[in-house]
């Protein structure tokens, strides 16, 4: 009996080593063969809501801000066990997306964003340039291809894309060769209509990026030249047009614990979850006006991950700018409790950003590795 018992043990051991991570679409295979663990709590209430996350076979969108609080306010070991949880049920934990992110136009921004150096509001002495030839964006796009990058995005310093049917010409052209080399393509080019939106899904663009970088109630005190309700209709507009939506924020910018469940909240319920979800540390750069911040603990940054894991278990959830400042065990962390996303190459727009070569060995020591283009799938089994 003694050996019967081993045996069947033993052949439900290599049964689950060789099933497959999954997707939301086969998870409720995997749930019913391997259940999630419980989550302990000392408030029954916490738990509640904490367990009902773990337990999800699909996102939702009706969060309110007191579950998200909720779960924001979990014990950091416990939230980051649920998380690793949920990310285990909606994606391979092996897996890490590299993206490469290349400036085509530097500085003169009209905007006021109070962390940005290319703003021309403030006085960081970058120095304005025209948007860059298609064949240098193809030739950077080429060599992020070469290192290991499997998305490629385009960041443009400007509002918005009125009047820029030129440079809207050049995007487009760009698009389609960052696509011909079998990457996906992002851009950030500030506010869009739906109409600009649809030649750039038309052009074969995979995601659109437009942060709303905090909370609606922190917003005014970051950005004035900009509404909340703006960066909300240009998201809106992207979705529509059927490109993938990239939105997240920026932790530490005086902002307090609640705005980062705030942030999370207008994420969470909006009517899909964005594909990607950039968590970004800020940067201090000498003449802006949040150039004194201090850094933010990692604790804030692990907490605020793992919430938007729980909350948004479908989306790709990307470590972006100040990933350079943090520990490679403080990554691992993040890695563990849903971050499954980075920015690698030379540069962040005007920031440091972590090499290809430094991240690969990384990845690594960690027993991960790149995520193939086009290799994750939204929940409802779309790929993008």
């Amino acid at each position: 009996m003694r050996r019967s018992l081993i045996t069947t043990a033993s052949r439900s051991t290599r049964l689950c080593m060789r099933r497959e991570y999954s997707t939301v679409l086969n998870s409720t295979i995997a749930a019913k063969d391997a259940p999630p663990p419980p989550v302990s709590s000392s408030s029954s209430s916490s738990g509640s809501v904490l367990q009902r996350a773990v337990n999800a076979t699909a996102p939702r969108t009706d969060w309110t801000k007191d579950e998200i609080k909720e779960i924001y306010n979990t014990g950091l070991m416990e939230l980051a066990f649920a998380a690793a949880s949920v990310h285990r049920r909606f994606h391979d934990p092996t897996k890490i997306q590299l993206c490469t992110l290349h400036n085509i136009k530097t500085g003169g921004c009209s905007e006021d964003c109070s962390y940005c150096s290319q703003s021309s509001k403030h006085k960081t002495g970058l120095k304005a340039t025209p948007m860059v030839s298609v064949d240098t964006v193809l030739a950077a796009a080429q060599k992020a291809h070469d290192n290991g990058s499997t998305r490629f995005c385009l960041g443009a310093a400007w509002r918005d894309m009125r009047g820029r049917k030129t440079s809207l010409k050049n995007v487009k052209e760009m698009i389609k060769g960052v696509r011909g080399m079998g990457m996906e393509c992002c851009v950030t080019l500030g506010m869009v209509d739906a109409a600009q939106a649809k030649e750039l899904k038309d052009a074969g663009l995979t995601a659109y990026n437009h942060n709303v970088d905090t909370s609606r109630e922190f917003y005014p005190t970051v950005i004035t030249t900009r509404s909340y309700d703006e960066r909300l209709a240009t998201i809106n507009n992207v979705r529509e047009a059927g490109i993938s939506v990239c939105s997240g924020g920026i932790l530490g910018l005086g902002e307090k614990p609640e705005d980062h469940i705030g942030l999370l909240y207008t994420l969470s319920t909006l009517p899909e979850h964005p594909e990607s979800v950039p968590i970004n540390a800020l940067v201090p750069i000498k003449g802006t006006p949040l150039e004194g911040n201090n850094p933010l603990p990692f604790t804030d940054i692990l907490r605020t991950v793992a919430t938007a894991r729980c909350v948004m278990p479908g989306s790709i959830v990307r470590l972006a700018a100040g990933r350079i400042t943090m520990k490679e065990e403080e990554q691992a962390l993040c890695f563990m409790a849903g971050a499954n996303a980075v920015f690698t190459g030379e540069k962040m727009l005007t920031t440091e950003c972590s090499g290809w070569d430094d991240d690969q060995a990384m990845l690594k020591r960690w027993g991960m590795s790149p995520m193939k283009s086009f290799s994750k799938k939204q929940a409802g089994g779309c790929a993008v």
